[in-house]
């Protein structure tokens, strides 16, 4: 069962806003400004923009590259408990 729509890591990557994470809140996948995510929610954060290497650059978000990012971040997840 996945747990991470590619949609929401696709609007990750597409994030004008560097300071915005993909996190579960109650189940869901959600990406939310950092600002946004209460203590609660911080340790369900499976990664922020700012810090993948996929984010960074002009290179256009392919489907390869979302297909490849959601099977990483599904892991993160999953070490997460999700």
């Amino acid at each position: 069962m996945a747990l991470l729509d590619p949609d929401c890591v696709r609007r990750l990557l597409e994030s004008a806003d560097p300071d915005v994470a993909l996190v579960f809140v109650r189940g869901e996948c959600l990406v939310l400004p950092l600002d946004q995510i209460d203590e609660r929610h911080r340790l369900l954060v499976i990664a922020r923009r700012a810090d993948l290497p996929e984010a960074a650059g002009d290179r256009p978000v392919t489907e390869e590259r979302v297909e490849t990012l959601t099977r990483c971040l599904e892991n993160v997840a999953r070490d997460l408990g999700g």
